[in-house]
């Protein structure tokens, strides 16, 4: 399975880092930025404030910020439809459903649909998902918690998910 992910609204520059280590270290060729999520050598900053972030995002990549394709996504509305066109799989990690989602809901560990290339769209850390991206998804896939947490930091459940999708 070949799998995109999609920061999207990812407010840390911490777990910037530690999801493109993870995703480095999983095979994880692309990762997309949406939002206000701090990207890794944006020439749209300053040279000083490019500088902070890329520091920051370098202490918790340890690397890995330099070996993952990276890319810029200004329309992600646009692209994600550009995505399913191209026949790739929408999928939020996302665990706070309304009604109308619970039928596009995937569990962790249960089977899962066949699926080839996914784009895996990961959401603000705690708002998740806005609704406007949330109409695009394909499915919606939750991480069956069994502590009284009701969700994981984003780069720990962005692992679990990477692990659970590429051993499905």
């Amino acid at each position: 399975m070949e799998i995109t992910l999609v920061l999207h609204n990812i407010r840390s520059t911490y777990n910037v880092g530690a999801i493109l280590r993870t995703a480095e270290g999983l095979g994880i060729k692309a990762v997309a930025y949406s939002g206000y999520t701090p990207r890794y050598n944006d020439a749209k900053l300053l040279p000083h404030l490019r500088t902070k972030l890329n520091h920051q995002i370098a202490k918790s990549a340890l690397g890995a910020e330099e070996m993952v394709q990276q890319k810029m996504v200004d329309d992600l509305v646009g692209w994600l439809e550009d995505e399913r066109a191209a026949d790739k799989t929408i999928i939020g990690l996302e665990n706070n459903l309304a009604p109308e989602e619970v039928p596009k809901k995937l569990i962790l560990g249960e089977k899962l649909p066949e699926m080839r290339e996914v784009v895996l769209v990961l959401g603000e850390e705690v708002s998740g998902i806005p609704p406007e991206i949330r109409e695009r998804l394909d499915y919606f896939l939750e991480i069956p918690m069994l502590g009284l947490k009701e969700s994981f930091n984003v780069s720990v459940a962005t692992a679990i998910a990477l692990w659970g999708l590429l051993h499905s």
